[in-house]
């Protein structure tokens, strides 16, 4: 146990009400609620509860993970927290298949910008795969890009999307003038380390962005995304013959193309030698699932189109995080990853 202080939200009467709204407390009542441990993530505060209850309780948790935002993220300008919360209001609700830990509570405050979570702890059964940033073994990949199939099969051209789940993008791509503008100040900041020839790919990448946001506008061969889908947001089960992987820390969630996920996991996140070795099996791997989950008219030769699309555009990622105070830890090495695959793969093709 520590002695940091029980959030408000996870007192004793208040975890009474959620849990029996949530049907797993029946007659009984939360006795105590104890810290058993805190941490900062960059951007989160998460806090491990441990729960003893008075009554009927069989099917009651014993430990839950509390997770909200740290004071400097809950502002006007960042809006961190209220996506996930939705996510798990709106999505995670509905979805036909467990692919989240299970969500007590979730709440945003419009006026104050806080939020907080209330999840299902996962400690005794799951874990990440490996620790950041070294990748995870091949068997791991597998399991993860099959899971990430079933969920994007799962919602894949969904008739919900862009009407009751998610918003698609202004068709005039505002975005792209706001990259721009972050894209100069990255420049600025980069000096000289920033090279001419990789200036002059940004900037074709931003003026061609019109064009290839083009199969973006299609709304055709779409779902929902993760948007931060590296494997560190993913708990496998302890268990290698089960399937039950859990995604986690769905603030990115958005409606777009699927490889965007799988490029964001892959080719940024991971060093040439690795990433050569597995990402031609991984992507034949997660096709085939998307097939079997029923997923028709997207062939072989269209996801590898899309992945190599998604890869050029994973050229924006170190832009954003260096814009928002990322530490350098995290977007320098991007930055550098990213260029490798473009020329792996050809994706600078795509610009001429």
């Amino acid at each position: 146990m520590t002695s940091d202080p029980l959030p408000a939200a996870a007192e004793p009467a208040r975890l009474t009400a959620v849990l029996r709204d949530a049907g797993v407390l029946g007659d009984g009542r939360v006795r105590d609620v104890a810290v058993e441990s805190a941490r900062n993530t960059i951007l989160s505060r998460i806090v491990r509860l441990r729960v003893a209850y008075d009554g009927e309780a069989a099917q009651a948790p014993r430990a839950l993970v509390f997770k909200t935002g740290l004071p400097d993220w809950m502002t006007a300008e960042w809006n961190g927290g209220r996506k996930e919360v939705a996510f798990y209001r709106e999505i995670a609700t509905v979805m036909p298949t467990q692919l989240t830990p299970r969500c007590f509570d979730a709440q945003w405050d419009s006026e104050t910008h806080a939020w907080h979570l209330l999840l299902e702890d996962l400690t005794e059964t799951h874990q990440i795969a490996t620790n950041w940033p070294i990748p995870p073994k091949a068997a791991d990949a597998e399991r993860i890009v099959v899971a990430r199939a079933r969920f994007h099969a799962a919602w894949w051209d969904d008739p919900r999307l862009g009407t009751s789940i998610g918003t698609w993008e202004d068709p005039a791509d505002p975005q792209l003038a706001i990259f721009a503008t972050e894209f100069a100040r990255f420049a600025d900041r980069m000096g000289d380390r920033l090279s001419p020839e990789r200036r002059k790919i940004y900037e074709r990448l931003i003026a061609e962005g019109k064009r290839l946001n083009a199969r973006y506008h299609t709304h055709r061969n779409m779902t929902i995304l993760h948007g931060d889908a590296h494997i560190w947001n993913i708990f496998l089960p302890r268990d290698a013959a089960s399937d039950d992987v859990r995604f986690f820390d769905w603030d990115g969630w958005r409606l777009d193309v699927a490889t965007d996920d799988l490029a964001y996991m892959m080719a940024l996140h991971w060093y040439p030698d690795h990433r050569r070795r597995h990402e031609r099996a991984l992507l034949d791997r997660y096709h085939a699932e998307l097939m079997a989950r029923g997923v028709a008219g997207y062939d072989r030769q269209a996801l590898d189109d899309d992945y190599r699309l998604s890869a050029l555009w994973q050229l924006a990622i170190p832009v954003w995080q260096a814009e928002h105070n990322i530490p350098p830890l995290v977007w320098w090495p991007h930055f550098e990853r990213i260029f490798m695959t473009l020329d792996d793969l050809g994706c600078l093709d795509l610009l001429a």
